[in-house]
């Protein structure tokens, strides 16, 4: 016959329930915000196409109105292209890489100093 649950063995199964939870929660937050981001650079890309296309079509005719349309194409087109870079660099995406550099970096520094007062 098994001995009862202790009143902390179940409290510790419910925490870790509860925090496979939250992360399950928290994974799935970061999935639709991914399939969002997904659908606004599709968007993004087949605009940029659209108007690169209007671009080119229009360079070749010099009328002042088609003039004033190329200048609004090529600010559209500017616009789009940072909205995709930015895409790409996030500090939430730098942020891990970032704090192992320094971390690992000072850990160099100080083994260097360490090496360096014992050699010399």
């Amino acid at each position: 016959m098994k001995p009862p649950k202790q009143p902390f063995e179940s409290s510790h199964a419910e925490n870790q329930e509860q925090d496979f939870e939250q992360e399950l929660m928290t994974a799935e937050r970061s999935l639709l915000s991914l399939k969002e981001r997904y659908t606004q650079v599709q968007a993004d890309k087949s605009g940029q196409a659209e108007l690169q296309k209007r671009l080119k079509k229009l360079r070749y005719n010099k009328s002042p109105e088609m003039k004033a349309e190329l200048r609004q194409i090529k600010q559209q087109l500017e616009v789009l292209e940072l909205n995709l870079e930015s895409q790409l660099f996030s500090w939430g995406s730098l942020k891990e890489p970032f704090w192992q550099a320094i971390r690992f970096g000072g850990l160099g520094v100080i083994i260097g100093w360490i090496l360096k007062s014992l050699a010399g």
